[in-house]
């Protein structure tokens, strides 16, 4: 069984191709563990989409954290995570709301609470019998973000992304709805 991180830049087809993934190895047996908090009709209606296009039979899981015990208690062939930087996002905001006013070692305990529930997935994720998919996007290609709190998260994302790829069999970029394999381990193709 493979740890795959998919990952790209805003609206190149990571979650689309994502799924494609996880109905070649699930089938109709995928965990969908979907990360967003819907808070505004904007994102609901991303989220509404994001459902209408997935299979009916697949199960679904609202969370953000205590990802590992989701992993560890489904009995699902294949598990999807939608996504990681989102994830991150909320638990930054749960850990506090006031970063454009925190120093550097409150950032650091932050990145600490974030980096154990990634380290509980990665885990989580090599030690079963299902394929994991994680959903991320490529959040340092950009312009640096101009408020503190932006910062922060493009670099503990940035951090997060390069423990997913270090542990992942397969790590695939997606340009343009086009995904290029940047690792892969014994040769396996999607």
């Amino acid at each position: 069984m493979a740890l795959i991180m998919v990952t790209g830049g805003a609206r190149s087809g990571k979650s689309q191709f994502a799924e494609s993934l996880a109905m070649k190895y699930g089938g109709y047996s995928v965990l969908y563990i979907a990360t967003s908090i819907p808070f505004d009709d904007e994102m609901k209606e991303r989220v509404r989409r994001h459902k209408e296009r997935r299979p009916k039979e697949w199960d679904t899981v609202e969370a953000y954290n205590g990802i590992r015990d989701i992993i560890r208690s489904t009995d699902k062939k294949a598990v999807l995570l939608d996504c990681l930087t989102v994830m991150v996002s909320n638990l930054l905001l749960e850990i506090d709301m006031t970063w454009e006013e925190k120093n550097l070692e409150d950032v650091d305990r932050a990145e600490e609470k974030i980096s154990a529930e990634v380290d509980g997935l990665i885990t989580a994720s090599k030690k079963n019998d299902k394929d994991v998919i994680i959903v991320t996007n490529e959040v340092g290609m950009g312009l640096v973000p101009e408020y503190k709190l932006g910062r922060i998260f493009r670099d503990i994302s940035g951090r997060m992304n390069k423990k997913i790829a270090e542990n992942a069999d397969y790590v695939y970029f997606m340009v343009s709805g086009i995904p290029l394999e940047i690792k892969s381990k014994n040769n396996r193709l999607f």
